[in-house]
């Protein structure tokens, strides 16, 4: 129940400091340390949308913030932790959830854990020695928009097969007849 009083306590002091100009976005540089009251509420409304649009989608809202990030021109390492914690803050909290209403599979769950542990270091190892190759950190942006690719074919392709599937089966998908009359 706090979250909100929170995000909005943390987002205000931001704005007043990037306002008056005493904080700086790495990236931009002074070019745009003194940011107007409307590219504040534009940048904090698109984040709220991002919120809302994640969640409608039942994507994280990182998912979202990551390209919105880039295009603010925040550095691609920073882009990449912060939508990186905004999913893991909305998915612990989908866990807490599911823990609560006694739907947690305890033993699927630590076997997940595992792999993604596993895979985040694996994964960071790669990059770290990727970038060092390359000297270039723009190799991230790459793999976020990758990610962002085929977790959208995915999704689109998942939902396409199941509804298809529930046309052929006649299954109740949530719809009413727009012809019939009440």
């Amino acid at each position: 129940m706090l979250k909100v009083p929170i995000a909005v306590s943390v987002t205000l002091f931001e704005a007043i400091c990037i306002s008056k100009g005493t904080r700086v976005i790495a990236s931009k540089g002074k070019e745009f340390t003194n940011w107007k009251i409307h590219q504040i509420c534009l940048c904090c409304a698109c984040g709220i949308i991002a919120g809302i649009v994640g969640g409608l989608l039942g994507l994280g809202g990182g998912f979202i913030l990551g390209p919105l990030f880039l295009e603010l021109g925040i550095p691609p390492q920073v882009a990449s932790a912060t939508s990186t914690f905004a999913m893991f803050f909305s998915s612990s909290m989908s866990v807490v959830q599911y823990y609560l209403l006694d739907r947690f599979p305890v033993p699927y769950a630590s076997y997940f854990v595992m792999v993604a542990t596993f895979a985040a270091f694996a994964g960071q190892h790669v990059v770290r020695r990727i970038i060092a190759i390359l000297g270039r950190a723009s190799i991230i942006i790459f793999i976020l928009a990758l990610t962002i690719f085929i977790s959208a074919i995915s999704l689109g392709g998942v939902g396409i097969e199941k509804m298809i599937e529930k046309m052929e089966n006649q299954e109740y998908m949530g719809f009413e007849d727009l012809c019939k009359l009440s």
